[in-house]
């Protein structure tokens, strides 16, 4: 059949010319497609036969054998070969469990000893801080401070940042009851301004709250060690009060206040005692203790900063916390360290005291002092009046205002002639 081509070729060539069509026209084409036939019949026998099995050469592979390709391809079974044969993914299935079945849990035996110690120690921490809560909540509200609080700003003119302070003071002390140092709280100002007035209300309200009067010791140096008595016994007799006050308060598990007025006139050797009960070597109940000095000295040093700060009020202080330290301006704080400072050169007694100073009173103030003082005698309080009767007293006036030289001393003297 093969053989036979060419003779088709030239007989079709041969009649090209004679139905007037060209021949290489017709021709070519036609080889094209005769040798495109060849050759594809070449590639098919060398693709059904395998190379190396044994098998005919012209017998054809069988379909079954998986190293044959089932498709047509141009590639050689040598490169089929050296193809890597795709991995087949397996699915994973889920696994499903019924609602019925019964989870294993681990036995009792199974588990640790430090889990259940770790439970413990969780559950007595908890405790503690729990009752470290209720404890300062017990003694913030046997004292009553903000009662304490109402009273001294209700009965004490023109100073509020004394009165702020004081009270923040004692809450911070008295929240717990348990202490390593007393609370030494040192009162200074001019004469007449308020500081034996809150040292009376103090002891009055902690008279009231403690419900017992032995619990609060007043001692005025003028009564209790005039100048003729000697110092020594002065000395001994405010040892063994102080001592009475603390053992008993100790007793009673409160804490004891000792007010001392006049601190100014005490001979040295009543400022060493004062100084030795706040010493770390002492017994523990002097520890638990409220000290209230009110005193006169450093009363030049007050009334110099508030005529100089005349032209602007100062704030009253607020704690950064409740239950914390007040925190006045920056002049009051100036104000209580240079005070110390000028006391600690006389006695070294006021180097751990709380230095609180009550400043000069402005004029409205004294105005109040006589309107509260006639309505104590039993007068009515006329505005006109009281403040006739404070025109009476002398002031210094500075920056467009009036504060009393004397204070509130002579009210009580002004309302007694009425």
């Amino acid at each position: 059949m093969d053989g036979g081509q060419p003779s088709a070729e030239l007989a079709s060539e041969a009649a090209a010319p004679a139905l007037g069509i060209p021949g290489r026209s017709v021709m070519a084409p036609l080889r094209a497609v005769v040798r495109l036939r060849r050759r594809v019949r070449l590639l098919r026998k060398r693709r059904l036969l395998t190379p190396g099995a044994g098998l005919d050469p012209g017998r054809p592979a069988s379909r079954g054998d998986p190293d044959q390709p089932q498709i047509f391809t141009f590639d050689s079974p040598a490169e089929l070969s050296l193809r890597t044969p795709r991995k087949k993914r397996r699915r994973s299935r889920v696994v499903l469990y019924p609602e019925t079945s019964r989870k294993c849990r681990p036995r009792a035996e199974s588990r640790s000893r430090a889990q259940r110690c770790l439970l413990l120690l969780v559950a007595i921490v908890g405790f503690q801080v729990l009752n470290a809560i209720e404890n300062l909540d017990d003694n913030a509200q046997r004292y009553d401070l903000d009662g304490l609080e109402k009273v001294l700003q209700r009965a004490v003119f023109g100073q509020p940042a004394a009165v702020g302070r004081i009270v923040a003071l004692l809450r911070d002390y008295l929240s717990t009851h348990m202490h390593s140092r007393p609370l030494l709280l040192a009162l200074h100002g001019p004469s007449g301004v308020g500081k034996s007035h809150v040292g009376r209300l103090l002891a009055r309200h902690f008279r009231a709250v403690l419900e017992d009067g032995e619990l609060v010791l007043q001692y005025h140096v003028r009564h209790h060690c005039p100048e003729p008595r000697a110092a020594l016994a002065c000395r001994e007799e405010l040892a063994r009060r102080v001592a009475a006050v603390v053992a008993q308060a100790e007793v009673e598990e409160k804490t004891p206040f000792v007010v001392l007025d006049e601190v100014e006139l005490m001979p040295p050797a009543l400022l060493d005692e004062l100084h030795g009960f706040l010493q770390p070597q002492r017994a523990r109940p002097f520890h638990n203790a409220v000290y209230v000095l009110l005193s006169s000295a450093g009363g030049a040093e007050i009334t110099r900063f508030v005529l100089q700060n005349a032209s602007r009020a100062l704030p009253v202080p607020r704690p950064l916390r409740p239950g914390g330290p007040a925190h006045g301006s920056r002049a009051e704080e100036e104000l209580s360290a240079g005070l110390r400072a000028l006391l600690a050169r006389e006695h070294p007694l006021w180097q751990a005291a709380a230095v609180v100073p009550f400043l000069l009173l402005d004029k409205r103030d004294v105005v109040s002092c006589f309107r509260d003082e006639m309505a104590a005698e039993g007068f009515f309080p006329e505005q006109a009046r009281a403040e006739l009767l404070a025109e009476q007293l002398s002031y210094y006036r500075v920056a467009g205002r009036e504060f009393a030289v004397t204070g509130c001393k002579q009210v009580v003297a002004k309302v007694n002639l009425l």
